[in-house]
């Protein structure tokens, strides 16, 4: 049977029961957002749905795909509409939620739209900007001012847009990063002046950014799976319409911001009924997020992914890998995070119940994206407080390190695409190309003198990847380098077993 896809056109003949369909007025365009992945779908621009279905926001979404690559049209052919499916338990039973998204207005191509990203980026209605470009997309690199040409970096084309803003005189925005780093809000701030300073803005433009515009500091929360693939057939037949663009997320959500309360009036999530608190410190709930949400998926699923598990609830319930991140999650985090033991005890119980979400189907080859960049915003600094306040090393967060550069053994195929191989077959390596490369660099080198230390000594050493020299860190080298060993010659899971055990 054929369907038809999900458009506006299709929306009145749409007569599935217990799905939402969100407001279907054409409000102004009051949201720019850099980024069109599962992710933000599921959460920035369902809690707008949201906030427009209660009378609080009135407003769409504009999206813009940072990269050559994305989801862009495949967003166009569906008029900006998507299906996103909540799923978990609710009051001890199973609960699902289903709603059609109609916020969304379309999505530009930051490559061969710059002019229309340009135009909508000047728009007297516009009052946001949310973005999610992952924890590598906030950083300073130098590169030339292009007008008329989309930068390179995330902040650059920021920078670049924002001066066109203030060139035709309109409003300053307020700028909403959840990107997962600390003080992510601030960072950008830095960049847009860098770059306002390299490229000779002028002080107007200065003061325009430092009292006009308002970037904000966040923490965002909802573990998001993305396309059921598995799925995706049974739902659209379910539904009645063909969705290329199906979204499937947790119920959970939480999103936090460190910023003057002035702004709610922009942002009236809470008010609309969302889980959404203002803060003057976001540290605590950052901390503790980051280190026992974050940090458990990074720690633990590169491991697992090698071991042949595809999904996070399959790895928490294995006896083996279950015990691996608990150790992880109760042993090691757990006196990093400065809150009361039973906060604490709670939370990483409540993370647990999470990941063992039945419907959740969350990938684990999905939450390897970027692992690099991860491993040393989410674990890494709960390894050096470990060690800081234990004198010694956290073995299962030492050993995800090791674990991290056994996923990125791989060749690049005819597509010039990184792969990596294990037993149930071949997966895709995705990250900074750089580092990919000098990662497997260092391999031939170790392929031809067995010397695991020199390996580790050499990837430790890369301050781009992890902030700082790890060779400098007690015992640290020797650690990961009779881990990697055990991987590989031993393979993971009796690697993980050893580790337990010791």
């Amino acid at each position: 049977m054929i369907m038809e896809r999900l458009t506006r056109k299709l929306l009145p003949s749409i007569q599935t029961k217990d799905l939402v369909i969100g407001p279907r007025e054409e409000y102004p365009v009051k949201v720019m957002q850099f980024g069109e992945g599962n992710f933000l779908r599921a959460f920035i621009d369902w809690m707008i749905d949201k906030s427009n279905e209660a009378g609080r926001f009135g407003g769409m979404v504009q999206l813009v795909q940072p990269l050559p690559q994305g989801m862009a049209d495949f967003i166009n052919e569906q008029d900006g509409l998507y299906t996103l499916i909540l799923r978990g338990m609710e009051n001890g039973a199973p609960a699902e939620y289903k709603r059609v998204v109609t916020c969304v207005k379309g999505c530009l191509k930051t490559d061969s739209e710059w002019d229309k990203v340009v135009e909508c980026a000047c728009l007297p209605s516009l009052e946001l900007v949310f973005s999610n470009t992952t924890e590598a997309g906030i950083e300073y690199r130098p590169e030339a001012y292009t007008p008329g040409k989309a930068q390179q970096t995330y902040p650059a084309k920021l920078a670049s847009l924002l001066y066109e803003r203030f060139k035709a005189g309109r409003k300053g925005l307020v700028i909403v990063p959840c990107e997962l780093i600390d003080r992510n809000g601030a960072k950008l701030r830095e960049c847009i002046l860098h770059y306002a300073a390299d490229w000779k803005l002028g002080g107007g433009f200065v003061k325009y950014v430092e009292n006009e515009c308002a970037f904000l500091n966040t923490l965002v929360d909802r573990i998001v799976a993305g396309y059921p693939r598995a799925e995706a057939a049974a739902y659209c037949e379910k539904l009645g319409y063909e969705d290329k663009l199906l979204d499937c997320g947790e119920l959970f959500h939480l999103f936090v911001i460190e910023g003057d309360e002035k702004f709610r009036k922009v942002i009236p999530f809470a008010e609309a009924g969302l889980n959404l608190v203002w803060t003057s410190n976001q540290t605590p709930y950052r901390s503790r997020k980051v280190r026992f949400l974050n940090g458990g998926h990074t720690s633990s699923v590169l491991a697992a992914y090698l071991a042949g598990f595809d999904f996070v609830d399959k790895m928490t319930a294995d006896p083996l890998f279950g015990r691996y991140l608990r150790t992880a999650l109760f042993d090691e985090v757990f006196p990093t995070v400065q809150l009361p033991d039973g906060e604490k005890k709670a939370f990483a119980e409540s993370i647990i119940d999470r990941f063992l979400n039945p419907f959740a189907n969350h990938q684990l080859i999905s939450i390897s994206l970027n692992s690099i960049s991860k491993w040393q915003v989410r674990v890494l600094p709960s390894l050096l407080d470990y060690v800081e306040l234990k004198g010694r090393l956290p073995k299962v967060l030492t050993f995800s390190f090791a674990a991290l550069l056994a996923f990125y053994r791989g060749t690049k195929n005819a597509d010039g695409k990184w792969i990596g191989k294990r037993a149930a077959g071949s997966y895709p390596i995705s990250d900074d190309d750089a580092k990919i490369t000098t990662i497997n660099a260092a391999y031939a080198e170790l392929d031809r003198s067995g010397d695991y230390r020199s390996f580790i000594e050499t990837i430790a050493s890369k301050t781009d990847f992890w902030g700082r020299d790890l060779n400098q860190v007690p015992g640290f080298t020797d650690a990961a380098a009779a881990y990697l060993k055990s991987i590989e010659d031993d393979g993971v899971a009796a690697a993980v077993r050893k580790l337990l055990e010791a």
